[in-house]
């Protein structure tokens, strides 16, 4: 847990809750209508690329990850338009994402943000990453995963709750949102920690804003 007064973590994550009626039609067929996009999100990230679980967290490729510690490690430079690129990348697959889980109606857009917000703090790398710490990130790291493997099934077992909340009402249920929205919130910062590596500092174990 992050203590009282302490700086917002690096990497941010806001949904909009859908405080409407959700298209049932679209929820019915959301596995179909996925499909084109996914298959561009799949090209764009690489395949044997770094992926979360099947339905939260990021994709990104494994030569991406790797060019990106070399960088750090041997020039400790982090190019400002390769951290864009990763942020951009990162802001679709999420949009991609919670569209799966059925969190917006909205189809993911390329470039608009839509409702959901990503933001990655663009690091000085001489001043806050440590160029030997990308060698150990992961394995720092895996504490978390033990616990968003967890996560990540209820949160699955939530999207199929939703899914029905929604066919019979029309509306996502704001307890299930907001928790997948929380582990959503969870996995962007232990990627952004272990694997954009755009931060050093230690994400915390909280679904928390």
């Amino acid at each position: 847990m992050e203590t009282p007064g302490a700086q917002p973590y690096p990497a941010s994550l806001d949904i909009e809750y859908p405080d409407r009626e959700l298209s049932r039609l679209t929820t019915l067929v959301r596995i179909i209508l996925i499909i084109p996009v996914a298959i561009m999100l799949s090209l764009l990230s690489g395949f044997g690329g770094t992926h979360s679980d099947g339905s939260t967290g990021i994709s990104a490729g494994g030569g991406l990850f790797l060019a990106t510690v070399l960088m750090i490690l041997f020039r400790q430079r982090y190019p400002r338009w390769w951290f864009d690129w990763q942020l951009a990348l990162t802001r679709f697959t999420i949009r991609v994402e919670t569209y799966l889980c059925l969190m917006t109606d909205e189809y993911p857009a390329l470039e608009e943000e839509q409702s959901v917000r990503v933001d990655l703090t663009y690091p000085d790398v001489k001043a806050d990453l440590n160029r030997w710490l990308p060698l150990v990130k992961w394995l720092l790291a895996l504490p978390h995963y033990v616990v968003l493997v967890v996560l990540s099934l209820a949160c699955l077992f939530c999207v199929i709750a939703s899914w029905v909340a929604i066919l019979f009402t029309g509306r996502y249920p704001r307890s299930l949102f907001d928790f997948n929205a929380g582990v959503f919130r969870y996995w962007l910062r232990v990627i952004a920690y272990g694997w954009l590596l755009t931060t050093d500092r230690y994400p915390p174990f909280s679904l928390k804003a």
